[in-house]
């Protein structure tokens, strides 16, 4: 379907005027992935469009469109605030819109609504990150030029022009177990080739510690703080094991994300291909197949369940993305991400969950108005904090 018709159909269904036939297109338009991504920008794009907000559907016909995306809000008996519920296979960025316009227009609020006070607004993070060489010497990628930018025992490290480092060996084994380290800040992201040409991307307030030959006792070694995603070079001669809090990770050439925050509750690690086995410091395994997703508490138990892999990397293609997850948990991740303290006024907001998609690439205050659409919440930016509080309550 093309862009022109796609548009049609979005301004149609916001202001409630789809046919019943145009009605059953837009549906499966929803549940087409290859559409995901224009779904995304028209529904960030909304904000900006009075024409479509000013439309006000009746509440029986906006609660007829609406059954067909998503269910009521609920407590439910744990007290947790249910904002959000997917239908499994429609856009989650859809269902941020529909249901901010659904309470819009039927608790007939208006444009002039308080929304996150933002004048001390936050810009998104970015690409960078700092080498530390074996040596102690640090460089600052994000001030470094392209090209070359390290030689060290008989390797080259370069960094190219999309922001990769790249190691290239010059040297024979023993000339090349040198300890370096690439660590991310809070609001930093960045991505390495590492000598065996695996692939790695470091997610913000991360480290990745590795030998310059990645090699200990005929294993490929690397250790983990944080969160990466890994597409793992193929070599069966030389198994691949990442170390995290509490567990590691073997393979042999595989895709897979693992989150090992040390402020998280789990550690998290999701097969997108191939194979892995994850074994914990109490000597528990598990071997996990594509789809699925194991986790670690702090008490050293450890869970398998098959889940969407989509989660799991949304941080790495540009979204934060939300399935049925708290407040408390979502705020973690705005921190690191715009490099902000979060102040809760009311303990009982971290038990708010979500479900949606919203860009990374936004001012921390986009964000938060999505989340403001639901009218149970208001945020407060004073300098680098986020302050939360229910919105009928001072």
């Amino acid at each position: 379907m093309d862009q022109d018709r796609l548009s049609y159909l979005f301004e149609r269904y916001q202001a409630g005027q789809l046919s019943e036939q145009e009605q059953k297109v837009w549906l499966e338009v929803l549940t087409d992935p290859k559409h995901q991504e224009a779904i995304n920008e028209l529904a960030e794009g909304i904000f900006d469009r009075p024409d479509l907000l000013k439309y006000r559907m009746e509440d029986a016909k906006a609660k007829e469109v609406l059954d067909h995306i998503l269910l009521q809000p609920q407590f439910s008996s744990t007290q947790t605030y249910v904002l959000w519920k997917r239908l499994a296979g429609v856009a989650a960025a859809i269902t941020f819109i529909a249901f901010g316009l659904y309470f819009y227009k039927s608790q007939d609020h208006k444009q002039g609504v308080e929304t996150a006070k933002h004048v001390n607004d936050i810009a998104p993070g970015k690409m960078g990150a700092t080498l530390t060489l074996a040596s102690g010497k640090k460089i600052k990628l994000s001030d470094a030029p392209n090209g070359e930018i390290a030689k060290e025992s008989g390797i080259s490290i370069s960094k190219t022009a999309d922001g990769q480092v790249i190691y290239k060996v010059n040297a024979t084994p023993a000339e090349l177990n040198k300890i370096n380290t690439l660590s991310t800040a809070k609001s930093e992201t960045y991505s390495l080739t590492l000598p065996d040409q695996s692939k790695v991307w470091l997610n913000a307030e991360s480290s990745l510690t590795y030998t310059t030959n990645l090699l200990e006792n005929g294993i490929r070694r690397v250790k983990l703080s944080g969160e990466a995603y890994f597409e793992i070079a193929k070599d069966k001669t030389h198994p691949f094991i990442v170390e995290s809090d509490g567990q590691e990770v073997k393979v042999l050439g595989t895709h897979f994300n693992i989150n090992s925050y040390a402020n998280e509750p789990e550690t998290k690690t999701t097969l997108l291909e191939g194979s892995v086995a994850v074994s914990t410091s109490e000597g528990t395994k598990q071997t996990l197949k594509p789809g699925e997703q194991s986790t670690l508490n702090r008490s050293g138990k450890i869970s398998v369940e098959t889940v969407d892999v989509d989660y799991a990397v949304a941080w790495k293609e540009g979204y934060f993305q939300f399935e049925n997850e708290n407040l408390e948990s979502i705020m973690r991740k705005i921190s690191r991400w715009y490099d902000v303290e979060v102040e809760y006024k009311d303990n009982k907001l971290k038990e708010l969950v979500f479900v949606g998609t919203v860009s990374k690439y936004k001012n921390v205050s986009q964000v938060l108005k999505k989340l403001e659409l639901t009218n149970a919440l208001q945020f407060k930016i004073e300098q680098k904090r986020i302050i939360i509080s229910f919105r009928n309550k001072k």
